[in-house]
């Protein structure tokens, strides 16, 4: 059996570009794919805390230490310059990868810089 965790986040982006005459996709700043773990090509869902919108696109890789994070295609209507979004990637894991699980969480203030990283969410109180 194989279970679907989350694999990498990049916590509270803002968006710098909505291009909405692009062939699709999100490009992120090439050193934060990195930092996170996410891949080229790979899914992303994409959590719009100004809007409630949610959608799934692929992440290419954005201008090294830009900062960018655009919204192309379609996107762009769900998107704008300025509001928060929350990425993440998810995976399969089998049972035995599950034991050393830990999702690269990523930080980020204004600007898109990073201001921590973690391994876990903290536990939510009441």
């Amino acid at each position: 059996m194989h279970t679907i965790m989350l694999k990498a986040k990049l916590h509270m982006a803002r968006v710098t570009h909505a291009v909405l005459n692009y062939e699709g996709s999100c490009a992120i700043d090439g050193e934060l794919l990195d930092m996170a773990g996410i891949r080229e090509n790979e899914q992303i869902q994409i959590y719009n805390v100004e809007n409630g919108e949610r959608f799934t696109t692929y992440a290419i890789r954005g201008e090294e230490g830009s900062r960018l994070i655009s919204i192309n295609g379609a996107a762009a209507h769900l998107a704008s310059p300025g509001h928060r979004i929350i990425i993440c990637s998810y995976a399969h894991y089998s049972e035995a990868e599950l034991e050393n699980h830990q999702p690269a969480l990523v930080y980020l203030q204004e600007g898109n810089h990073v201001s921590h990283t973690s391994n876990a969410i903290p536990v939510q109180l009441a």
